[in-house]
């Protein structure tokens, strides 16, 4: 499996300029990419590139996933645990513990974890460890929280823990099933993700439209428990610094989620979604355009004047910006 993708129908061919690199007044780059806007109902009112074919959404897809756990039996019913499931976190003392704690639970050690040793993804946090003479571990990676769920998940279903991540366990199956049945697409790919667990290539309407059903789902849904978990605890879901953590704790309601490789999904109940893919995969260009489409949608507030634009210095000053041409 590794290094194998296994493709279903048309792939992505990539996006429209939205958002372009200035330095001193000099358009210094251009950023290509996919943004799709639905509304509250659910219908497409903005778009623009190719929004209707598969793209890997990466972390993205791991509220998803943790519909899917549920669903199989995750035995979690703390909400803040249900946020470590579906995060990418930036290892902070605070998250390194939540994940030990729920392995230990189940009488897991860290070595049962497939993910790969790393660092904290988190700044802060892996000059902490380096500091401390530390290295690279499990605990540490940012997916350690999915694959805790998936080990509890197994051991709740009664499934071998032997080969949790491969795409034919009957885990992967689940999840996938689940993917499947939020964004009503069948998935068009199956990879291997960073963490060395599958990921389900989907179209970014689909990844919005999975969103606008997380966040609009009844009271007590598998759906609305991970969304409203998502939302009530977004440190955990990132971190202190994170941008869909201060993107959630700044817009009340709205559910986001970042992805490997400039991607990004939105909703909000009531409101839309919107999902976004930088063809280059740069994290700087990312959370102007999700700015721009959030607005398109009417939504507002000072988080979002914070990520309209992202400062780029020269000699410790501010001497342009990467903004939307979208």
């Amino acid at each position: 499996m590794i290094g194998t993708v296994h493709l279903v129908g048309k792939t992505y061919a990539g996006g429209v300029p939205l958002a372009e690199v200035v330095r001193s007044g000099f358009v210094e780059g251009v950023h290509h990419g996919s943004v799709v806007v639905l509304d509250a109902t659910g219908t497409a009112v903005d778009a623009a590139g190719d929004v209707g074919a598969p793209i890997f959404p990466r972390s993205s897809n791991k509220p998803m996933q943790a519909v899917g756990m549920i669903r199989a039996g995750l035995p979690l019913t703390d909400p803040a645990d249900l946020a470590m499931v579906a995060a990418s976190h930036a290892g902070e003392a605070f998250h390194l513990a939540r994940v030990t704690r729920l392995l230990a639970g189940a009488g897991f050690g860290a070595e049962a974890l497939h993910c790969p040793p790393e660092l904290p993804a988190g700044d802060q946090a892996r000059v902490a460890v380096l500091r401390a003479g530390g290295g690279p571990t499990r605990i540490q990676m940012n997916c350690s929280g999915k694959h805790a769920g998936m080990l509890l998940t197994c051991r709740s279903a009664g499934w071998p823990v032997d080969g949790y991540w491969r795409p034919e366990h009957p885990l992967q199956q689940r999840l996938r099933e689940a993917v499947e049945d939020l964004t009503g697409e069948r998935a068009a790919a199956v990879g291997v993700d960073g963490c060395g667990a599958p990921v389900l290539a989907v179209s970014l309407t689909g990844l919005a439209r999975a969103y606008l059903r997380l966040v609009t789902a009844e009271t007590g849904t598998v759906e609305r428990t991970v969304a409203d978990a998502m939302r009530t605890y977004p440190e955990i879901v990132g971190g202190t610094e994170a941008d869909d953590t201060r993107l959630m704790r700044g817009v009340p309601g709205l559910l986001a989620k970042v992805g490997a490789e400039g991607v990004i999904a939105a909703a909000m109940p009531g409101v839309g979604a919107v999902a976004l893919k930088i063809d280059d995969g740069a994290g700087r260009a990312r959370m102007p355009v999700l700015t721009s489409a959030l607005r398109r949608l009417g939504v507002d507030a000072p988080v979002l004047a914070e990520f309209a634009e992202i400062p780029l210095f020269g000699g410790g000053l501010p001497v342009g910006a990467t903004h939307p041409l979208w």
